[in-house]
């Protein structure tokens, strides 16, 4: 997983780099979807507040199951 995140991190590095070169900012790209940057925070505070809950409430139950899972796996037997 964290080498996922880490492709998707250089990912978005590359391309933010390229639209900086052609002078596209963040900005322009809101203003050009009609989306003031203040209507873009309340919409991610929300998918955040809605998100957040159900994610831990999952971890609650996933991540035990699997510790118990990688605890009782028999020796020597690769993960992937």
């Amino acid at each position: 997983m964290l080498h996922t995140v880490a492709k998707i991190a250089v990912a978005s590095l590359i391309v933010g780099t390229v639209l900086a070169h052609f002078g596209i900012t963040l900005d322009a790209l809101v203003g050009e979807l009609g989306v003031s940057p203040e209507r873009l925070e309340q919409a991610i505070r929300r998918a955040v507040a809605v998100v957040l809950p159900n994610l831990l409430l999952g971890a609650v139950i996933i991540v035990p199951i699997w510790a118990l899972i990688y605890i009782l796996r028999p020796p020597g037997q690769s993960s992937e």
